[in-house]
């Protein structure tokens, strides 16, 4: 570091300043981030005086790489196209599937491809004999960090095949504490200074008289925590009682089968949920094997009113791992939240009325929906008086029979169940409007400073 310092303080004293870092950095052979960290410091002595220079340029995306070594994606597929024409389905055989799919849309816009439906499959055919490919072209020049125009470098810039490169260089002068050689401020007079008299040509670094003590720096509660706290105090006051939920990793069996929710289900997907690999599976023989037929038959056949699903039922589907999706799981192996004889959807409505009350959110509206496990079902809307709108807060229905009466309920048991958002809630509570501002890589973290413990009237 000493002596990047030395070489930039040397060439501003014999060349009257350095016109751009960057070059300056080439020059002695050194990274431009590290002359940048001397320029700062020597700037901040008021050593050196700097001016900024913007650079811009494009530069090629990784996909934009492969089409300059072998052409465009629509020159590729007409090349592949022989002058008799190719089938669709031959298409991708000729050349890679991502290329095929990309240039065969290019080249349909370009007019030089068309479709042949008059013998019945659909067959690609030439309009042109031989194109200029001039998407590669302009890659090259990309790659020559050449000039291109601006209506091609923003198609160029839509299809993803460049993007904008954007950095700083320096303009450097002597600034008013100018010097071949750093000399360090001292902090204090000392005896020695004093007894030599060294103090007379001494430069000390400047007191802030004004400048404050570095705050103590203290937790803070973020608002999900908050609200979170009184979801708990409030339902234990309600004289409720916490489930086990550490059991992150489920079978679908409990996840979906004992839930009435069919094994063809999109919820059960790839993209929505996500399966275990090791271990995949685990064995349901541990479950009462009559409690498994009666799952197996109301899926299957129905029963207690119901119709089923009318599918085959497979063993192998439930016992497949999975990252547990919701909470219900635990409720299927344990029968908890509320559970009686003769318990109604009014009920259940006056449950979520004391318990948001409590919490401080009093207007509820309720909409009627759709879920595999409960029937009636309900969405639970809250009103904010400050963002002026209702927002949905939760779900909540009753369990439907086919759930419960393999369990071994009597007919006269319902259960009321609900699933509430914490989220939503915590934005009504605290005038947020937008999710992004309550969490997230883009929270502004004096918003949580700012919070004081939310503390709410029963």
């Amino acid at each position: 570091m000493a002596k990047v310092e030395g070489l930039l303080l040397k060439a501003i004293h014999e060349r009257n300043g350095i016109p751009d870092s960057g070059e300056f950095a080439s020059s002695i052979n050194e990274n431009h981030n590290v002359v940048v960290g001397q320029i700062k410091s020597l700037q901040a002595s008021e050593m050196v005086s700097v001016t900024d220079i913007d650079h811009f340029r494009w530069a090629l995306t990784d996909e934009a790489q492969n089409y300059l070594r072998n052409g465009s994606p629509e020159v590729q597929v007409l090349n592949a196209i022989p002058a008799e024409g190719l089938p669709m389905a031959d298409l991708k055989a000729k050349v890679p599937a991502d290329v095929a799919d990309i240039g065969f849309k290019q080249a349909m816009q370009q007019k030089w491809l068309s479709m042949d439906k008059s013998s019945g499959a659909p067959q690609i055919v030439r309009k042109v004999d031989a194109v200029e490919d001039k998407t590669q072209q302009l890659l090259q020049a990309v790659a020559e960090d050449k000039e291109i125009s601006k209506p091609d470098a923003e198609a160029a810039k839509k299809r993803k095949l460049i993007k904008p490169e954007q950095w700083k260089t320096y303009k450097l002068d002597k600034g008013p504490k100018f010097a071949l050689e750093r000399k360090k401020p001292a902090t204090e007079l000392t005896q020695e200074m004093l007894a030599k008299g060294t103090w007379r040509t001494q430069e000390f670094k400047e007191y802030n008289f004004n400048a404050l003590g570095q705050l103590p720096q203290g937790g803070h509660l973020h608002p999900l925590m908050k609200v979170r706290t009184q979801f708990r105090k409030i339902f234990t006051q309600m004289g409720f009682s916490e489930m086990p939920t550490n059991n992150y990793v489920e079978s679908s069996f409990w996840n979906f089968d004992a839930l009435f929710q069919p094994q063809q289900h999109p919820a059960r997907d790839a993209h929505d949920t996500f399966f275990l690999i090791k271990p995949s599976i685990t064995s349901l023989d541990r479950i009462p094997q009559d409690y498994l037929q009666r799952v197996r038959d109301v899926h299957q056949h129905g029963g207690y009113g119901s119709a089923g699903y009318g599918y085959s039922w497979k063993k192998a589907d439930a016992e497949k791992n999975l990252l547990r999706t919701h909470t219900t799981a635990v409720s299927s192996r344990m029968v908890g939240l509320v559970c009686d004889r003769g318990l109604t959807l009014g009920d259940l409505i006056g449950v979520l009325h004391e318990f948001f009350t409590r919490l401080g959110l009093p207007k509820l509206r309720f909409k009627p929906a759709y879920n595999p496990y409960t029937e009636p079902s309900m969405e639970i809307f809250s009103y904010s008086e400050q963002l002026r709108k209702w927002m949905e807060v939760g779900n909540s229905g009753m369990f439907r029979p086919e759930m419960l009466r393999p369990m071994g309920l009597p007919e006269d048991v319902s259960v009321i169940a609900w699933g509430l958002s914490l989220e939503r809630p915590t934005m009504i509570l605290y005038g947020i409007d937008n999710i992004r501002d309550l969490f997230g890589h883009k929270v502004n973290l004096s918003m949580i400073k700012r919070n004081p413990i939310c503390r709410l009237g029963l």
